[in-house]
């Protein structure tokens, strides 16, 4: 895929999460978009409240055309859920997407690595950082205070 798509898929991403801030509980607002052969196949935002998580909700407009897919996602996708049903990287593993592109990596228990490390144990790409410094100010409510 075509590098300057993935930018700008990731811009959409960022675009998707920013409203959310503020608006979803413990959780992060994250902006995810599913890109297909073709272009977007499906996109979604963390919703109020912090459920359903972005992913959940781009994953279900894409339907089967995520098989394959490319997933950009604005921070690292949750690998547990206490109690709260399939996480983010089971889903994505699930659906057969091909490659993850992550803006920032999570430093929660609910990710820090986790989603990363077990997405590309399932045989998908993973890339961390794209566009990092354009997505961390939606994190910085989240983020460790030792960490910038």
């Amino acid at each position: 895929m075509n590098p300057e798509t993935e930018i700008q898929a990731m811009r959409r991403a960022i675009a998707l999460a920013r409203p959310g801030v503020g608006r979803t509980g413990d959780n992060p607002s994250v902006g995810c978009v599913i890109l297909g052969p073709e272009g977007i196949v499906g996109e979604g935002t963390t919703a109020d409240g912090g459920r359903p998580h972005a992913e959940d909700l781009a994953l279900s407009a894409a339907g089967e055309a995520a098989r394959g897919a490319v997933v950009l996602v604005t921070l690292e996708p949750c690998a547990r859920r206490s109690g709260m049903g399939i996480s983010c990287t089971d889903r994505l593993i699930a659906a057969g997407v091909r490659r993850v592109v992550i803006a920032c990596a999570d430093a929660s228990v609910f990710a820090a690595g986790e989603g990363s490390e077990r997405l590309k144990a399932a045989g998908i790409e993973v890339v961390t950082g794209l566009l990092e410094a354009e997505a961390l100010p939606l994190y910085a409510a989240y983020r460790p205070a030792s960490r910038p």
